[in-house]
């Protein structure tokens, strides 16, 4: 297990701290990718199509839909400073309050849903008639078929994350590396990874709000809930932290069996790449098809394309268009990183604060620089372990998780790596010339020593004065909706919004008029990179191995 009181991190510590160094930390991009629910004014999901307003899913820069039509994403462009990014996605909630408003609807704050609808009634995203369209809702019909719709009704928010040419140039000379930029950049961010999934359950901890849920939506799934003291209509644990990251959200049984290995590249590629092509049994009694000809998935494997793997954390490349992600990995390397463990906020209109994003700027530049050592079986077993008693207990006062084959209390770890983020937060100050990053990593030990200043626990602690999970929530999100409603856009950024929308939907209808081929060839066209990429797997690999 990695330690901070090594010479390298130490090393590394004191070369970004001298002036040339420290100022390549100005060039950290960062993104925001926020998913939010439209909900009905009594709290129920709206029945609606992607508002037409709001221009195309399938082509507008910043505003699409994830798994469901009524799951609204935001998508912010890169920024190098946060105060910029955070005023995007601001703008953005403003213009689709706008929209919304036409139909009565807002967005649920919450990352948990309250009560659904039947299964077979979630809509699912839609995204018109094009090839790649139609992909893209086969893709959400399938994972229907595979582990329900309710599951693509959770909501959280994604951090993507880089660091310049500058910076890892810098790194590169002072570590004597002779490899490719590209190259260790790529093995650079893998280390990154390994460090993350280490450590990520104290985001988990810091930042989890969703301790409850509705008792309608867990009524027909197993789950080891209770019910929050006399409300029949709430279900919570004691000490949850964030029941998103756990067996009631992204999770699948199917995919326990799949061991995916982040020691270097070519073992992640050739992991997702075996997945993405060899059967998978239950899946083959779903077919591909339906009796008419329809899809009902785009296979019969593990996984239907990568994203369908649910980690804590992807290693990201933008692609080019018809390029699969894995494709785009394997002949340009790592761009960025992708964060996808944080819940919405449900007390911040934008579900994020620019505290969180510099604590986790801190945090994931200390899992760069620190040692991170390849991953046995064992370790990787341990960081699920960690996951499920963050996620289930993890405000627990007695709280131990396991570190190198033992028990250790969580405060004294969790110290541990806000002391060391606080060095890098020390770091990121000096580069931008404020306080604004030592000031949010010391706001968080207070929530170590008293787990009850945690969202979660505020959540907890306000339902438990009376109101049910729908009314705590559904007041949060009217607030919100007052929140971006009573400040409008200026003229400018209004008739911006407005051009872009309608310039989103005619890309989409000029698509769908070119010519096409038909949708089966231009699948097995896709599909044909994951068998021509030199990484698919080995029938040794499917099976979970030693991760070397």
């Amino acid at each position: 297990m990695p330690t901070t009181n090594n010479a390298n991190w130490r090393a590394h510590l004191a070369a970004f701290a001298e002036t040339p160094s420290n100022a390549t930390l100005t060039g950290i991009l960062r993104g925001l990718e926020k998913e939010s629910l439209r909900v009905t004014a009594d709290g129920q999901l709206a029945q609606t199509s992607h508002p037409i307003g709001l221009g195309s899913a399938l082509k507008h820069p910043h505003i699409t839909t994830d798994y469901s039509e009524s799951l609204l994403e935001f998508i912010t462009d890169p920024f190098d400073n946060i105060p910029a990014l955070l005023q995007q996605l601001d703008d953005i909630h403003r213009f689709t309050y706008q929209e919304l408003a036409k139909n009565g609807e807002r967005l649920w704050p919450a990352s948990m849903p309250n009560s659904l609808p039947q299964d077979a009634d979630i809509p699912v995203a839609r995204y018109g008639n094009s090839n790649i369209g139609a992909m893209k809702t086969i893709y959400r019909i399938g994972l229907g078929h595979r582990y329900g719709r309710s599951m693509q009704t959770i909501a959280g928010v994604h951090y993507n994350f880089s660091l310049p040419d500058s910076f890892w140039r810098e790194l590169q000379q002072r570590e004597n590396n002779t490899e490719s930029l590209q190259d260790f950049k790529t093995a650079r961010y893998f280390a990154l990874i390994r460090n993350f999934r280490r450590y990520f359950w104290l985001l988990v901890y810091l930042f989890g709000a969703a301790p409850a849920v509705s008792n309608e939506f867990v009524q027909d799934r197993k789950h080891r809930l209770q019910p929050l003291e006399n409300d029949t209509h709430t279900q919570h644990l004691p000490f949850a932290t964030s029941l998103r990251m756990g067996d009631l959200g992204y999770q699948s049984d199917a995919q326990q069996s799949l061991f995916v290995c982040y020691n270097h590249i070519n073992s992640y590629l050739s992991t997702l790449c075996g997945a993405i092509t060899q059967p998978h049994p239950a899946y083959e009694a779903i077919g591909v098809k339906d009796e008419s000809g329809n899809y009902k998935q785009l296979n019969t494997s593990l996984l239907q394309i990568e994203n369908e793997f649910y980690s804590s954390i992807r290693p990201k490349r933008t692609t080019q268009p018809g390029e699969t992600a894995l494709q785009a990995l394997r002949l340009g390397g790592v761009e960025y990183i992708e964060v996808r463990c944080i819940d919405l906020n449900p007390y911040e209109p934008l579900g994020v604060t620019a505290e969180q994003l510099r604590v986790m700027d801190a945090f994931l530049l200390y899992c760069l620089l620190s040692d991170s050592p390849q991953t046995p079986n064992d370790e990787y077993k341990a960081w699920t372990e960690n996951q499920k008693r963050i996620v289930y207990s993890g405000r627990d006062p007695k709280l131990t998780l396991l570190r190198d084959g033992n028990e250790v209390t969580f405060k004294d770890w969790a110290h541990e790596i806000l002391e060391s983020s606080l060095e890098c937060a020390k770091l990121l100050d000096q580069s931008y010339a404020s306080e604004d990053y030592t000031n949010a990593v010391q706001n968080q030990f207070a929530k170590i020593a008293d787990p009850e200043l945690t969202p979660s626990a505020r959540v907890l602690k306000e339902l438990k004065r009376g109101k049910t999970f729908l009314d705590h929530t559904l007041d949060l999100a009217e607030m919100h909706r007052q929140h971006f409603s009573d400040r409008s856009l200026s003229p400018e950024v209004l008739a911006a919004a407005h051009l872009q929308a309608a310039k989103s939907l005619a890309d989409q209808a000029k698509l769908e008029e070119s010519n096409q081929s038909s949708l089966d060839d231009y699948l097995a066209s896709y599909y044909a990179q994951y068998h021509s990429c030199g990484c698919t797997a080995s029938e040794d690999s499917k099976k979970p191995t030693a991760c070397v």
